[in-house]
């Protein structure tokens, strides 16, 4: 089985927009997606499309861009930008 059949349809969460001490970086959000532990598992999740349904039903479409951390997470770009509200709500890998 090839790995993007196996990545397709992976659930992920929305953890934090990307930030530093001073600075909050909405065009970035990290995510967090299921059974991925380590920054070298997380490394095979960069360059998926993934997709953000809001709850209307308004879908934004986005892309893995880099890992964060060591911890499994990755960061993302939107096309446009996610709202507050889109924290702690699931997104997808299409």
């Amino acid at each position: 089985m090839s790995e993007s059949k196996v990545l397709k349809g992976r659930r992920g969460v929305v953890v934090s927009y990307r930030r530093g001490k001073h600075l909050q970086h909405t065009n970035q959000v990290i995510l967090k997606f299921d059974n991925i532990e380590s920054r070298n598992e997380a490394a095979s999740l960069i360059g998926q499309k993934i997709k953000w349904t809001s709850s209307v039903g308004k879908e934004t479409l986005g892309k893995v861009l880099n890992v964060h951390g060591n911890s499994g997470a990755v960061r993302a770009k939107f096309r446009t930008n996610l709202p507050g509200q889109a924290i702690g709500t699931p997104v997808h890998i299409i």
